[in-house]
């Protein structure tokens, strides 16, 4: 089998390895032209376009078609196919190094950061020195020699987040200070190197490198660092860079006191959800839908369509009542407020998107008294969010920004219930007009808007059958990458789990979730968490 190298100086091999003739420049650029689209056809004009630019000589031609008879002389008959309106190069896939390149880094996509790395170098190691090498002069393939530099160089970038996620920091500084020195106008070159200096004990150097970048792209760009490099520097000044993530990560000491820790600063959003899975098969076996496998919101639209909206609700409301019971997730959130108050500490903010008052019932049983900030699903003030005090007397938060005075975490837990109260968001319509909204933060109270901007978020219940609790994840943050490190623990990962939550730059730790509570609350000092009979 013919072999063809193009990730350095152009060749091709015969089937002992020894390289074979290929003729002057025209010839080898017309195969090189061919290989960077093989087993494609090439059309003629844009093969004499490429080689001779927008007006040919008469003869181009000719030159051409001698240029292919010569190649196929020394590569065989059947390498080059004529096929109109042009030429195809005919190659095994593993026969041409481009190809070998390009699988070997798609099966590293979802590998686990160590693996991805060493999966990556082999992939890297199939360059031998700049593509095309011997043929740079050619204007023709000036385009496909930088999409080539540009392919290696993304995938080296990616081959050290993959090492910097495996924790390889110290190792990597002089690897990354030497190709910012080739690449200084390259930003996540700039952050890597940043990173790996600041996890290596270098701060101050990592502050050096954001100074001298945006020197850098001030002078030759005219242009401020990006919103990416800018919020590094940030938490690099505030010491709260997030460690690397990994698809599955352990629940181990290290895991548990940075949770406490954030817990114990007033850093921590817990985001409790629920499985709605049994609420769905309730609903449809009460009103006879047999969909076997719909969620939820499909149910719900059957029944609000068929029934309307008042039975769909009461029935929701019976079902929850008969199985509002607390469990040992919401013990151990309920238990922390005597804990957070001896220790000076502000209150929680706890976001639910369940339908039950499980979380409610917890603080209640405790002898604790709470706020609740639920959204508004329907009538003359839907879209906005209210306002339930210990006392029961509800306000619409009608001026979000001005909502100041009436809510505080010094006084008290407030609960921010995202799917509503009596009134839920869970059919279909209710979610497409619930997602309209660019930013559900934007009509919440201001403290508890700024709260979840600048806090680290533990996502507890989040099975993956709802889409519905997806796209509300994404409203929590308008749709862009969280700022802090955060957690979400599911009982058992399945593959959407692990691309979703990765996908979201978010830890996901397998665990059952009253066991990882029962863990967490020996961290925080509030003790095994004791279920209320």
């Amino acid at each position: 089998m013919l072999r063809f190298r193009v990730l350095g100086p152009l060749e091709a091999l015969d089937r002992d390895g020894a390289p074979l003739p290929l003729g002057g420049q025209k010839q080898r650029s017309v195969l090189a032209l061919l290989l960077l689209r093989v087993n494609r056809v090439v059309p003629t004009g844009v093969l004499l376009e490429a080689l001779w630019g927008e007006s040919p000589p008469k003869t181009a031609m000719t030159s051409l078609q001698n240029s292919i008879s010569a190649l196929r002389k020394v590569l065989g008959t059947d390498a080059v196919e004529t096929r109109a309106p042009g030429y195809r190069l005919v190659a095994d896939e593993d026969a041409v190094d481009l190809l070998r390149f390009e699988r070997i880094v798609a099966s590293a996509r979802d590998l686990e950061p160590e693996t991805r790395a060493d999966r990556l170098r082999e992939a890297l190691a199939l360059w031998r020195g700049d593509p095309l090498a011997d043929l740079r002069p050619e204007a023709s393939l000036a385009a496909d020699v930088r999409r080539l530099e540009e392919l290696h160089l993304a995938t080296l970038e990616d081959r050290i987040e993959a090492d910097l996620a495996s924790g390889r920091f110290a190792d990597l500084v002089p690897e990354l200070e030497e190709l910012v020195a080739r690449e200084p106008l390259r930003e996540r070159l700039r952050g890597q190197l940043m990173l790996a200096l600041y996890r290596s004990g270098r701060q101050a150097d990592a502050l050096r490198t954001y100074q001298e970048a945006r020197r850098d792209l001030v002078e030759e760009l005219g242009l401020e660092p990006s919103p990416e490099l800018q919020r590094l520097h940030g938490q690099i000044l505030r010491q709260e860079v997030p460690r690397p993530r990994s698809a599955t990560a352990d629940a181990d000491q290290a895991h548990f006191d940075d949770v406490a820790a954030a817990l114990l600063a007033g850093r921590l959003v817990p985001v409790l959800g629920a499985d709605t899975g049994t609420l769905a098969e309730g609903l449809a076996r009460r009103f006879e839908y047999d969909d076997d496998g719909a969620d939820l919101a499909r149910v719900a639209q059957f029944v609000e369509l068929t029934k309307g909206a008042g039975p769909l609700h009461d029935e929701l409301r019976a079902m929850l009542e008969a199985s509002a019971a607390p469990t040992g997730v919401h013990r151990f959130f309920a238990s922390l407020p005597p804990l957070l108050r001896e220790r000076g500490l502000p209150h929680q903010l706890i976001v639910t998107t369940g339908y039950d008052l499980a979380l409610e019932q917890a603080l209640l049983d405790a002898g604790e008294e709470f706020d609740v900030v639920s959204y508004i699903a329907a009538g003359r003030d839907r879209g906005r969010f209210c306002h339930r005090d210990p006392s029961g007397d509800v306000r619409v938060v009608e001026l979000p920004n001005l909502y100041v005075t009436e809510l505080s975490l010094e006084r008290r837990t407030v609960v921010l219930r995202l799917h509503g109260d009596e009134r839920f968001v869970v059919t279909e319509d209710d979610y497409i007009r619930y997602l309209g909204r660019s930013d559900v933060t934007g009509a919440v109270p201001v403290a508890l808007a700024a709260k979840l901007r600048r806090s680290h978020f533990l996502f507890l219940g989040y099975g993956m059958r709802e889409w519905s609790l997806r796209l509300v994840l994404d409203r929590i943050s308008a749709g862009e990458a969280l700022g802090y490190r955060s957690w979400a623990v599911v009982g058992e990962v399945r593959p959407l789990e692990r691309q979703f939550w990765q996908a979201r730059d978010v830890d996901l730790l397998e665990q059952p979730l009253e066991e990882y509570v029962d863990a967490l609350a020996r961290y925080v000092g509030a003790g095994p968490v004791q279920a209320i009979a």
